[in-house]
């Protein structure tokens, strides 16, 4: 059934709609092998045949596939430069309602520090921002607005005093009036459509994980969705090779802008 890891590869294709080919090998491959040799299958084979069989497993790995990692204001200059910089230019480009897609949001931590961050120039009404995920499960807590406080720990004072509630357990929810800014759907970057008409998209620390002819595809799908002159916000690990090729220009580092056709 599935005794290679081409064999396996494909198999998951087919159940789950991920092409594991898009990903870096040598990374999916090992933390694959990694989740089977913990609990003990003797091999791809099975592994899958468990895998069909089991949707909490099947959840449990695509979750863990997913590789979600994320905290609030991490890497604070580049946020500095969201709030400082890049929001002005885009309100005063485009008007007070920016369309802002999180793109691979993970657990929301950067959908909502863009809502707070956006609120400092809009009313909070007017804010509306699109955040997506290939993990359901991991939406489904992105939805919820839990977290433990450590995970708000580099957020400016600022916004953890108005924005958040704790329970005295080490535990903080985000308030309702943020969490109503932020529109929360599945979406495979690989297969899905893009949302179109975009001002600003942010996809920070996940394209390292594609190969790169994924990456090529995802760009320009990226580009594509932005509107002539917005912004593409990438992660601290990330640098576009010939931005051109996209319709991308360097705007400031992490920051790419769209040029007009």
């Amino acid at each position: 059934m599935a005794n290679t890891y081409e064999d396996f590869k494909a198999n998951f294709l087919r159940m789950s709609g991920i092409d594991l080919n898009s990903y870096k090998e040598s990374q999916m491959k090992r933390r694959i092998d990694n989740f089977y040799v913990r609990r003990k299958f003797s091999g791809y084979d099975d592994f899958f045949r468990a895998l069909s069989a089991d949707t909490e497993m099947q959840k449990e790995f695509t979750s863990y596939l997913t590789i979600n990692v994320s905290e609030f204001y991490r890497n604070p200059p580049q946020w500095q430069t969201v709030e400082k910089d890049v929001y002005p230019t885009l309100l005063d480009r485009f008007g007070k309602r920016l369309k802002i897609w999180s793109a691979a949001c993970s657990t929301g931590d950067e959908p909502y520090t863009l809502a707070m961050l956006l609120a400092e120039h809009v009313p909070l009404m007017q804010v509306d921002i699109l955040a997506t995920d290939l993990d359901k499960d991991i939406l489904e807590k992105a939805q919820e607005g839990c977290y433990v406080e450590k995970s708000i720990s580099g957020l400016p004072k600022q916004y953890r005093d108005k924005y958040f509630e704790s329970d005295g357990k080490g535990n903080v929810r985000i308030s309702d009036d943020i969490k109503k800014r932020i529109t929360f759907k599945h979406h495979n970057l690989l297969k899905d459509p893009y949302p179109r008409g975009m001002h600003l998209i942010v996809c920070r620390n996940v394209m390292i994980y594609f190969t790169e002819e994924a990456k090529d595809q995802i760009y320009q799908k990226f580009s594509d969705s932005l509107v002539d002159n917005g912004i593409f916000f990438v992660g601290s690990t990330e640098q576009i090779i010939g931005p051109a090729k996209y319709g991308f220009k360097s705007a400031q580092s992490f920051f790419y802008e769209k040029t007009k056709e």
